[in-house]
């Protein structure tokens, strides 16, 4: 039977009854971020999007930085890793008077770089003039070189020269090696085509002679180091996939149990996550590799045997064992039903690993040796060793030669 569906009388509207339903406030929009690049390969600037919804990444826009206004590519729609701020808006976007005055001053980058060449070595200043920059307006004209003293080089000179020269504000910043390499391009030291600074990377990362050793790599400087004179960017593509195979496979030299038995690893392959195990000795010794999935850790075993015989477990470390964990069968050994669950070569290892242990038992204590007193001395040492004088004078006559000499003050 159906019931009727009650309507809401005017006695039970807000205007009547003064209970108003709770107003829900509408979630704060986050802002967007887009990131910037100024240069074809460098690195991502991130600014606040707000009213420019239709942004699409390769749109070129205008924004404001330290070095004053810069028409920019956007290079991506996702907002960064870190959550830092605040980020500057952007301006406005570029229009086709800006585009045709940027490839118009990019034109004239040439011209002010050789020019600048021509006053720094008439001033013979110890620097390199890699590249010349123009603001996309033209209003701002800079200069960047590279010197290989460690001093810093007092520039004043140039810039007031090239001030004179093109009556525009100038400015010089020094780069280091990796940046000049990066401008000027070219094959790469592993036969690449083009260097991956040029191609890819944005950023440079802190690279030292660790991440080559890490990777058993030559530390031969000329297999390490790149065109640039500074440790190749390669070295730290795969270093974080070294350090993790290290982590889970055995130490070199190590002994590993196997499907083919027991065996010592001679070589670690990280980035197949496996090893290189000889198995037997002499002749008949082979070597095999295995997955890091098909070893058993030998070593891991017999610290857990031993654990195992001491008849402690982890919750009563320091006391009586009341849940089983501890106690052990007769003699000491590994319960049957415990030895069942474990590997055939984990077994074959503990079986040895016994039969050791009651050879030792069996095997008779050593005498020990009976300690030589001081001041006794073999037949031997009465030639190689003289005898102390004896008695008081003899003793006397020794405390005098070990006493240090005094130096005698000059009579005045």
């Amino acid at each position: 039977m159906e019931t009727a569906v009650k309507e809401p009388s005017m006695f039970d509207l807000p205007e009547w009854t003064g209970v108003y339903p709770p107003q829900e406030k509408p979630p704060a929009l986050k802002p967007r971020l887009v990131g910037i690049r100024f240069q074809p390969v460098g690195k991502i600037y991130h600014y606040n999007a707000e009213g420019f919804d239709d942004l699409k990444v390769g749109d070129w826009v205008i924004v404001d930085t330290a070095r004053g206004k810069q028409m920019g590519q956007v290079a991506t729609l996702k907002p960064p890793k870190d959550k830092g701020g605040p980020y500057k808006p952007i301006e406005r976007r570029a229009t086709g008077r800006d585009m045709v005055m940027r490839h118009y001053y990019e034109s004239k980058e040439l011209e002010a770089m050789i020019a600048c060449r021509a006053e720094s070595a008439a001033l013979n200043l110890p620097i390199k003039i890699v590249r010349a920059e123009y603001s996309f307006d033209g209003q701002t004209l800079t200069f960047l070189y590279s010197s290989d003293q460690e001093e810093r080089v007092e520039v004043g000179a140039l810039r007031e020269a090239m001030s004179r020269l093109y009556r525009a504000p100038i400015e010089t910043r020094q780069i280091s090696p990796r940046e000049v390499a990066k401008i000027l391009g070219g094959m790469g030291a592993c036969g690449i085509e083009e260097r991956c600074c040029s191609r890819f990377l944005t950023e440079f990362s802190p690279i030292s002679i660790k991440h080559a050793k890490e990777q058993n790599l030559s530390l031969n400087p000329h297999d390490i180091t790149g065109m640039c004179g500074r440790l190749r960017c390669c070295l730290i593509y795969e270093y974080e996939q070294y350090v993790e195979a290290r982590r889970h496979l055995p130490k070199l030299k190590s002994m590993i149990g196997t499907p083919l038995g027991p065996g010592k690893v001679v070589e670690i392959l990280h980035l197949r996550d496996s090893v290189r195990v000889k198995i037997g000795e002499g002749p008949e010794a082979r070597e095999v590799e295995f997955h890091r999935e098909q070893l058993i850790p030998l070593e891991e075993w017999q610290r857990l045997q031993e654990k195992a015989l001491s008849g402690t477990c982890d919750r009563h470390e320091h006391g009586a064992c009341d849940c089983g964990r501890g106690k052990q069968s007769e003699g000491g050994k590994v319960p049957p039903a415990e030895r069942a669950e474990l590997p055939p070569t984990a077994k074959a290892f503990i079986e040895a690993n016994e039969a050791r242990q009651e050879a030792e038992s069996v095997r008779p204590a050593r005498p020990k040796k009976k300690r030589k007193q001081r001041g006794e001395r073999r037949p031997t040492d009465v030639g190689r060793h003289q005898a102390r004088p004896s008695g008081a004078g003899g003793e006397e006559e020794s405390r005098q030669k070990r006493r240090p000499l005094l130096r005698r003050k000059p009579d005045k």
